[in-house]
């Protein structure tokens, strides 16, 4: 398989603590150039525009894009048409249109384009999956608790439209579940607690089931100091299933299955150079729906503004 040429768009949190050391130990992807109107990297050719980067790189064969959610699409489509096969950090859109349509673009164009849900590259979740696929499903808990001080500082994007507020972590317990879990489940209910300074979520409660009337629960907050909380509880007629820290770690009926160091995007870019080398696309957006549901079909809570 030969190198896939990367492209870098977006030069922020996400790419510097994830997407550049993982394009570096990933032995079938070299890192090439960045395009960012505000930050470069020391020693990386920086351009201001993808565009930019685009011309000036033509041996780039694939864009990975890590911008804010609302930009992702004109810059997505953008790459698309000029031929290069395209990574989108999740969520892989603002709005499940853009995306359908980013799909569309990509199998007229004959490249790849993969949404990258990172959690379901958690190292306990393929056991996780293969382990639940021959059980049958009791009861369901999510609990996706962290501090967005923390993991999102001074990114006021993430309270606009678009950004998602604590469904941007949230998703990625909605990738992982949507994955694991046997059966498709639907939203019933949800309470999102929304500041008076926001346009989303600080908070959400979500109650979900399936055909067989399963009580999937799930809570979110972006209120979370000390530990964080990423874990998710799954009874089953053959026990107790439990993921926590985020997929890493992996317990069934009390016994330790897995326990890994997080190397989820080094999984996620090795997987990207192999749907390129397969001429195939992947973009699943059950994860978004069930955001977009939640907005839809959510009851809001207006809540005192939030200070970052």
């Amino acid at each position: 398989m030969s190198h896939v040429m990367i492209g870098l768009v977006g030069v922020g949190k996400i790419a510097r603590d994830q997407h550049i050391p993982a394009m570096a130990a990933a032995t079938s992807c070299q890192f090439v150039a960045t395009a960012d109107p505000n930050a470069v990297l020391p020693g990386t050719p920086g351009y201001a525009s993808l565009e930019a980067m685009l011309d000036a790189h033509p041996e780039i064969t694939a864009v990975a894009i890590c911008t804010p959610t609302h930009l992702r699409y004109s810059q997505a489509r953008l790459a698309l048409m000029r031929g290069k096969h395209v990574l989108l950090e999740k969520p892989p859109g603002a709005t499940l249109s853009e995306v359908e349509d980013l799909i569309a673009v990509a199998d007229q164009q004959g490249v790849s384009l993969f949404a990258a849900w990172h959690s379901r590259f958690a190292p306990g979740v393929a056991h996780a999956k293969q382990w639940l696929a021959e059980r049958s499903i009791r009861r369901v808990d999510i609990e996706w608790k962290e501090d967005v001080r923390v993991w999102h500082p001074g990114q006021a994007w993430i309270w606009q439209p678009g950004g998602m507020g604590v469904f941007d972590p949230g998703i990625n317990a909605l990738s992982i579940a949507t994955a694991i879990l046997p059966q498709p489940f639907f939203l019933r209910q949800a309470r999102l607690q929304v500041p008076e300074n926001c346009q989303t979520p600080i908070a959400a409660e979500l109650s979900f089931t399936d055909h067989l009337d399963t009580a999937i629960e799930a809570v979110f907050d972006f209120r979370q100091t000390g530990p964080q909380t990423w874990d998710i509880h799954i009874d089953t007629d053959g026990g107790r299933v439990s993921l926590t820290d985020g997929g890493c770690r992996l317990t069934i009926e009390g016994q330790q299955i897995v326990d890994a160091e997080e190397k989820e995007y080094e999984g996620l870019y090795t997987y990207f150079a192999e749907l390129i080398a397969a001429g195939r696309s992947e973009v699943d957006v059950a994860p978004l729906r069930q955001v977009a549901d939640a907005f839809l079909y959510g009851h809001r809570d207006v809540t005192d503004a939030f200070i970052e």
